[in-house]
């Protein structure tokens, strides 16, 4: 009987689906549709606005770009199971508004030598005339990642639904001394003042990593510079470099070949299962990028990630509707691969973020992409609130296991707060340590999220503040998920880094975007991020339960929140979708 009510219930979800979206069901794609809605109304840690597939495995985001008005973002894809295998192709969806999704059939997979194993991940650019290629990696019939090169078909079809392949591929083989498995990744492409196209490709030599420079005046025949634009030592294979331009004082994007003086240019790299990135400047005549304050990537503590808890793989592109750049990542799960199995499915993409330079040019700010904003609905505010030590307050009237919600402190006493010189600390170590119920003076304070009315299970997500002998402050910022679930067989691990404020100029402001079995948190409007993904053993989400506390020895205020329920997003199959039969 249950099985039949949460069908029906599925089926009263398609009707929905069918009335509001752009797409007409036909008897070829009504059982992934239905599929589909069966997934958000049968599995708990599936998401209402996050993107994913309506099954099996999803890892790197690929090509994300915009399109005659439509936005289209690709990604790694095993159309057969749950879990990575033996061929991953490109998956492909498209959206006006990069909130609500239209799910097409996959646009690049295995059909030469040079891709006969699997398509890899890789990059879009906008050539001239406004028609985009694509640069991916292929893995060939010898198992050697080489580089290949797809376009549209159709240049006329703004869905982009099908793709040809140059028939030069491979443009581009390991070079000498780079072995044939730690090759991929190629970028978007820049253009120089001298008309010539630029790319890195990931790879190493000898466990050196690099962004392994190559240039073609065609973009069909590519040539590799004498020395790689970025390397570091020790760090391994670098996967999904990510060069581009960002302004100096403004939140605008730019596109990937503008340079000049008011311009720096991040240079990002994934090892380590981590997003780094530098900021410098780049002089295309001479190819060089100086990291500022020589800061390289290296991977210790000091280096700045993108996100401090489950983001890899990202990829940005540049908005030109909206004049911005941004920023997608693959967040993999953190249960057990007999769960992914089970539950049909794996891996989720963050929200998309808009990306720009702080204004102190030392890091990047991240926010997810304002078009969120028309999921909100019921609206809950508190003002001025007094949180004494202790305190656990609920936050009733929004539904919390789907929601929204930002926060600003407001701190008193800060010479108070406990005495520990942090500049030679991991902040994760310290997360781990110190969590959410190790009481200090200011903190641990912020969020307890997804979790059950006895707080057995919880997901904390706390700041904590710090002063060192000279009386200067660091402000730490935690996603605790030592109790996040009573289940067995998920990694709780808790994650942490640094928030580079000053707590005696202003408030601290938390954002959380919830989304059932993910959470991603914002500290201090943006400059430091982290995602967790949880999987609380109450599966039903009418039992979530949102708090606000302060587990320090000092009063916190709560100057200001506003929290919101968030509609799902709309999900859809193209018509045109091939029947899996």
């Amino acid at each position: 009987m249950k099985k039949s009510l949460s069908s029906f219930i599925a089926l009263c979800f398609l009707v929905i689906i069918l009335e509001t979206g752009r797409v007409k069901a036909t008897s070829r794609n009504l059982n992934d549709m239905i599929m589909l809605a069966n997934h958000q109304i049968e599995q708990p840690y599936r998401t209402g606005y996050h993107f994913q597939p309506p099954s099996n495995w999803m890892n790197d985001p690929n090509g994300p770009m915009l399109y005659q008005g439509v936005y289209h973002f690709f990604y790694q894809y095993n159309p057969y199971a749950a879990t990575f295998g033996d061929v991953i192709i490109w998956g492909h969806a498209v959206s006006y508004d990069l909130v609500n999704w239209i799910h097409l059939d996959p646009a690049i997979y295995p059909t030469q030598e040079a891709d006969s194993k699997s398509c890899w991940s890789g990059s879009a650019t906008i050539l001239p005339g406004n028609i985009p290629a694509m640069l991916y990696t292929g893995s060939d019939s010898k198992s050697r990642q080489v580089q290949d090169l797809a376009w549209p078909k159709n240049l006329s079809d703004p869905f982009l639904r099908e793709w040809v392949k140059s028939p030069k591929n491979p443009l581009i083989t390991p070079p000498e001394g780079v072995k044939d498995d730690c090759f991929r990744d190629p970028s978007t492409a820049w253009r120089g003042p001298d008309g010539v196209w630029r790319i890195v490709v990931g790879g190493d030599r000898d466990n050196n990593g690099m962004a392994l420079l190559y240039q073609s005046t065609d973009f069909v025949n590519w040539k590799r510079y004498d020395q790689p634009l970025s390397s570091a030592i020790a760090t391994g294979t670098w996967e999904c470099p990510d060069f581009y331009p960002v302004p100096l004082n403004s939140t605008n994007g730019l596109d990937t070949s503008v340079y000049g003086g008011s311009v720096r240019h991040v240079m990002k790299a994934g090892f380590e299962g981590h997003d780094w990135y530098t900021i410098g400047t780049y002089s295309p005549d001479r190819e060089n990028f100086l990291p500022q304050n020589g800061l390289s990537l290296t991977g210790s503590t000091l280096d700045l990630r993108y996100d401090y808890g489950q983001f890899y793989a990202s990829k940005s592109f540049f908005d030109d509707a909206k004049n911005r750049r941004v920023l997608w990542a693959w967040v993999p799960e953190t249960d057990s691969q007999a769960d992914d199995i089970e539950k049909g499915w794996a891996g989720l993409q963050s929200f998309p973020r808009a990306l720009w330079i702080d204004r102190n040019g030392k890091q990047l700010i991240q926010w997810p992409v304002e078009e969120i904003e028309e999921l909100r609905q019921n609206e809950v505010n508190l003002q001025n609130k007094n949180l004494k030590p202790g305190s656990v307050l609920e936050i009733h009237g929004i539904a919390a296991s789907q929601a929204d919600v930002t926060i600003s402190f407001k701190l008193e006493g800060l010479k108070e707060a406990e005495v520990l010189d942090t500049t030679l600390v991991d902040p994760q170590v310290l997360c781990n340590e110190r969590g959410a119920s190790s009481r200090g003076a200011l903190g641990p304070f912020g969020l307890l999220a997804m979790a059950s009315k006895d707080l057995k299970e919880q997901s904390a997500i706390f700041f904590r503040v710090f002063q060192n002998q000279l009386g200067r402050y660091s402000v730490l910022m935690c996603s605790d998920l030592s109790r996040s679930t009573v289940r067995s067989n998920i990694d709780t691990t808790s994650y942490g880094a640094f928030v580079d404020i000053d707590p005696r100029s202003g408030e601290i402001s938390l954002r959380n975007l919830i989304d059932h079995s993910i959470i991603e948190s914002f500290g201090a409007g943006g400059k430091t991020c982290i995602t967790s993904r949880i999987y609380p053993k109450f599966v039903n989400n009418e039992e979530a339960h949102l708090f606000v506390f302060n587990n320090g020895t000092q009063n916190v205020k709560i100057s200001k929140m506003s929290a919101w329920s968030m509609k799902n997003a709309k999900f859809v199959v193209d018509q045109s979708v091939k029947s899996a039969a």
